[in-house]
């Protein structure tokens, strides 16, 4: 994979391509601080960070997006999408029955919790979750493939919509001042990094 240089977003936001709003809430994503769950319990909390390292993992990386504690900062603030399926409770309700349905389905298939599978279980245990063939009562009441697609929406917004994953693929739209005028194949603007 090819990554535009270190601070390359960074460096783009002193500038003054970007607008005032838009680098007010890149910097906050950039400099928020971790905190400890205040939607959910620290188990649960540990719980959907040990799922999120493996439908997003970040290995990597020197610092990491914390995937886990914006959306535990989101159910906590009791915001919302603004869209659920009619089959689905109301987001804070699915996610603390589906975290509860992963470590049922884990005990059941291998025996131990989710967190103690090894990478190669965990895989495998959530793509039954993605299939709805994941074992366990919890999934009677809860349709596991909706709560998965949810919940992997969820974490790829919230990872890509940090600075730092912008960065990692080469996406410099947060430069909405002066606009996008060369737009022909390999037609790089002047603020964009060549690789």
């Amino acid at each position: 994979m090819t990554h535009y240089p270190p601070n390359t977003v960074r460096d783009l936001l002193k500038t003054d391509q970007v607008t005032d709003a838009t680098r007010q809430v890149l910097t906050e994503r950039l400099d928020a601080p971790s905190h400890p769950p205040t939607f959910f319990t620290v188990q649960e909390c540990d719980l959907l960070q040990a799922i999120c390292r493996r439908l997003i993992p970040q290995d990597d990386h020197t610092e990491l997006v914390d995937i886990a504690g914006n959306i535990d900062e989101r159910l906590s603030q009791q915001k919302s999408d603004g869209w659920r399926y009619d089959v689905m409770p109301a987001d804070g309700d699915a996610y603390k029955l589906g975290l509860k349905a992963i470590d049922e389905s884990a005990l059941i298939r291998f025996g131990q919790p989710f967190r103690s599978l090894s990478t190669e279980q965990q895989d495998i245990l959530l793509g039954a979750v993605q299939k709805n063939e994941a074992p366990g009562q919890i999934w009677q009441q809860l349709p596991a493939d909706r709560f998965f697609e949810e919940l992997l929406t969820e974490a790829a917004e919230n990872y890509y919509s940090h600075p730092l994953a912008q960065e990692e693929i080469g996406y410099v739209g947060m430069a909405d001042v002066p606009g996008w005028q060369r737009i022909g194949l390999n037609q790089l603007e002047d603020r964009e990094p060549t690789l």
